[in-house]
């Protein structure tokens, strides 16, 4: 789906839901969208995974890997909030979606990008505790 909003162009999924609409911060039914944009092979943040872990985050030590990172979130943000989020990884590897460009060529973030329905965060890695402070905002 695709709505213009302020010149510029969101593109939004929202699973299981009829009524495909969406307002400036969440759908109709209150779902709270969480992209995380990455590069397949690449780490989950710029600082090492051990033991001192800061991310939140266990299933997915020690591998770094943001693929894995990103299931542990998805597990545990699924736990806390449920249908209420709907979580996406998109991979860069093949191809660039537009959406991803655009925000590339304006805003500059450092891999891995965390968009919160659609929206840049300054986040920059997986971390767990930051990522429910903006879908807190957003609910």
């Amino acid at each position: 789906m695709r709505k213009k909003f302020k010149d510029s162009i969101l593109t939004c999924h929202f699973p299981n839901h009829d009524i495909m609409s969406l307002s400036n911060s969440t759908s109709m039914a209150g779902t709270i969208k969480i992209e995380i944009i990455g590069m397949k092979d690449s780490e989950c943040c710029p600082f090492p995974c051990d033991e001192n872990r800061t991310c939140g985050l266990s299933d997915c030590y020690p591998t770094g890997k943001l693929t894995a990172a990103f299931d542990a979130m998805a597990v545990a943000l699924r736990k806390e909030y449920g249908d209420r989020v709907d979580i996406k990884l998109t991979l860069l590897d093949d191809v660039v979606p537009d959406y991803v460009k655009k925000i590339i060529e304006t805003d500059f973030p450092p891999l891995p990008i965390v968009l919160v329905n659609g929206k840049l965060t300054r986040i920059g890695r997986i971390a767990l505790d930051r990522i429910k402070k903006e879908i807190e905002r957003e609910l």
